[in-house]
């Protein structure tokens, strides 16, 4: 109880803090106040009154203080009358403040009434047929050889993303980087799942625990090889990571109060710290001699700079959705198109429309005088631009069905579904921030990494077994 109410006080401070040095108008004030009490009153029941273990919902909370209460006030607060745009040259409107802190509302109000819907029907048990455990270890060796394969084959690609600076475009397709990073490379990782699947149903003898040791430690090199801090982003390696930990030591994060804390004090307090020492322009003997320097605006960049970058443009993006399509139009779900089908290559869809983030980017360089198209779009807009306000609503509904689904998956018995569950508890704030597009694919090209290929290699060897023990069967009758 009482680091639930350590986090609940955090937490009120935070917003007293924010509300005290928030300077703007009275409706744009009361329309931030109107979203963070809906946002409290969720927080409330997800610390004191939800039972069950929601780490879904620790991801969204922590997702809208952070770039929908946090980022934008100071953003706002930030403005003078010589400057009013935001990271994105986007110009401060009040009145689109006012009409996206509404698109917010709705959306907030129309998940969480579903989830609590959703969450008083029963649940289906899953059963986990796991078969023989030779079947569970020859899936893991083949894996393994799998993983060496794509080791050996990814080689030239992964130097040549090694040598690519970040701001350069790759000369991969979207579809090349997709297979490679966000399938492929996974394959180890589902490796790793197996083999604690193993140990977890039944205890092996020592020759059997040798075995499968040397695998798992052959599979953490392979991962550690494809999923590290010069191949991948951090929004990349979080999931992956952070996942690991809920693998091999659940109870560090098996509760609605853990995952919460966790979160909110990595992303709110812990992120934007390590920002500013990695972007100080301060020397290592200034920072030694004088720790206050960080706090300097022309040193440290300020803590509160931190969050007027483009890392936190989610809010500011939701606006110019809202202006773009008041100069052109909703999609009526073209949009949402190259998300769903994002796995068609622009080579064979030519008219395939581009995601949302680089269509508000472009909108954003053409009337703005902005020089970047990769723009992220929260889920929130990109509901609006396909449908408008019932799009919000839709989107609200679907999110919420998600969960349900990744509720059912968390209590499964088959480790690769409970750990994928929790990835998407993690991955779940760079979907939300968007755009949807890149979001969705990463997680289903993920999917197929963990789940899909590992089920299908299963699947034969299953059948391979059956088949040799109905051969044997037949051969003794004779």
């Amino acid at each position: 109880m009482k680091a639930k109410l350590f986090l609940f006080i955090s937490y009120l401070l935070l917003l007293i803090l924010l509300f005290s040095t928030l300077e703007s108008s009275l409706n744009v004030f009361i329309s931030f106040i109107v979203n963070a009490i809906v946002l409290t009153l969720i927080t409330y029941y997800h610390i004191f009154v939800e039972k069950k273990f929601s780490p879904f919902l620790s991801s969204f909370i922590v997702f809208n203080i952070l770039f929908f209460l946090v980022a934008p006030i100071i953003q706002i607060n930030s403005f003078s009358i010589d400057n009013n745009r935001f990271a994105t040259n986007f110009i401060y409107r009040e009145d689109l403040v006012l009409f996206t802190n509404f698109l917010i509302f709705l959306f907030n109000i129309s998940f969480v009434t579903t989830y609590l819907f959703l969450k008083k029907l029963k649940t289906k048990k899953n059963i986990y047929k796991q078969g023989n455990k030779k079947t569970l270890r020859v899936a893991i060796f083949v894996i393994l050889i799998l993983s060496i394969f794509v080791f050996v084959g990814s080689l030239s690609f992964l130097m040549a993303e090694l040598s690519r600076p970040n701001w350069m475009e790759s000369t991969y397709s979207v579809s090349t980087l997709l297979i490679w990073k966000k399938v492929l490379f996974l394959l180890p990782f589902a490796g790793i799942i197996l083999c604690v699947q193993y140990f977890k149903n039944k205890k092996p003898g020592s020759k059997k625990a040798l075995e499968i040791l040397c695998y798992l430690t052959l599979f953490f090199i392979l991962l550690f090889w494809f999923k590290n801090p010069l191949t991948e982003k951090r929004n990349a390696l979080g999931p992956i990571y952070i996942s690991l930990i809920f693998l091999f030591i659940p109870r560090l994060l098996n509760t609605n109060i853990k995952t919460l804390s966790f979160l909110f004090f990595s992303m709110i307090v812990l992120f934007p710290l390590t920002a500013v020492l990695t972007h100080t322009d301060a020397s290592f003997e200034e920072i030694v001699n004088k720790p206050s320097v960080l706090l300097e605006k022309n040193k440290g960049g300020s803590l509160t700079s931190t969050f007027e970058t483009l890392n936190y443009d989610a809010f500011s993006n939701v606006m110019a959705t809202v202006d773009y399509t008041d100069h052109h139009q909703l999609s009526y779900g073209y949009q949402s198109l190259s998300a769903f089908l994002f796995f068609i290559p622009r080579d064979i869809w030519e008219n395939k429309p581009n995601t949302t983030g680089k269509l508000i980017g472009e909108y954003l360089i053409a009337d703005y005088d902005f020089k970047f198209d990769n723009l992220s779009n929260p889920i929130v807009s990109e509901g609006y631009i396909n449908f408008g306000i019932l799009g919000v609503i839709i989107a609200a509904i679907f999110l919420a069905c998600v969960f349900k689904l990744m509720d059912n998956w968390l209590s499964h018995e088959d480790f690769l579904y409970k750990v994928m569950a929790f990835y998407f508890a993690i991955h779940l704030i760079f979907l939300l921030r968007g755009d949807f597009t890149n979001g969705f694919s990463y997680y289903i090209g993920t999917l197929g990494g963990v789940i899909v290929l590992p089920k299908i290699i299963q699947y034969f060897i299953r059948q391979a077994f059956t088949k040799t023990k109905r051969n044997n069967e037949f051969g003794e009758n004779l």
